[in-house]
């Protein structure tokens, strides 16, 4: 006897930056998931690693995307390790693509020799604009750029974006929140310890 599906899976969720500059080209909201297995010595992330995270459905997340309308340019879904929770970032991503006209990149610590073998790449690939692939390496770090470090590939899935695009986005950025607090982010940003 079958059992009828369950609920669908949420995602575990690290943050969520509405309107950032340092993660992506143009304005862009930001999701880090969280939990990672990959360890990659020197991650500037290592706060996401763990596996505990707020649960939050696909739809709530997607309502807080899609509420941004005109004031963002894309998606950027990062972590942790976005592959690690497949099904439900399917689920969003295919949300995104279907219903708005943003672009999607995602950040990921596997391999494209890696990506391709798991179910589901063919509809990854279908969902995102930029796929930036591979274990963050410390000691081929750029220090600008999207990639992190040299090692890492960029795959580009339309026309959307160049290399160039990518290289030029800043290295970091400054976040002043009205209660005072602060939040750095961005791609490996400069002054972080590691």
């Amino acid at each position: 006897m079958t059992r009828p599906p369950g609920p669908p899976r949420p995602l575990r969720v690290h943050a969520f930056e509405p309107f950032s500059e340092a993660n992506g080209p143009g304005v862009r909201a930001v999701v880090w998931l969280q939990g990672c297995t990959l360890a990659c010595p020197g991650c500037f992330n290592p706060e996401t690693h763990g596996r505990l995270g707020r649960e939050v459905g696909v739809d709530e997340l997607f309502a807080c995307i899609a509420v941004l309308g005109g004031r963002i340019e894309g998606v950027t879904i990062s972590g942790g390790e976005p592959l690690q929770q497949f099904r439900p970032l399917l689920r969003l991503l295919a949300r995104i693509r279907a219903e708005t006209s943003l672009s999607v990149l995602v950040l990921t610590g596997y391999g494209w020799d890696e990506i391709v073998r798991m179910p589901g790449a063919a509809a990854l690939r279908e969902r995102v604009d930029v796929l930036l692939a591979g274990r963050y390496r410390r000691d081929r770090r750029l220090g600008r750029g999207l990639r992190g470090s040299s090692n890492k590939t960029v795959h580009l899935f339309t026309d959307r974006y160049t290399e160039a695009d990518l290289d030029a986005v800043p290295d970091a950025e400054v976040i002043i929140r009205a209660d005072g607090t602060l939040t750095v982010t961005g791609i490996d940003p400069p002054g972080r310890d590691g």
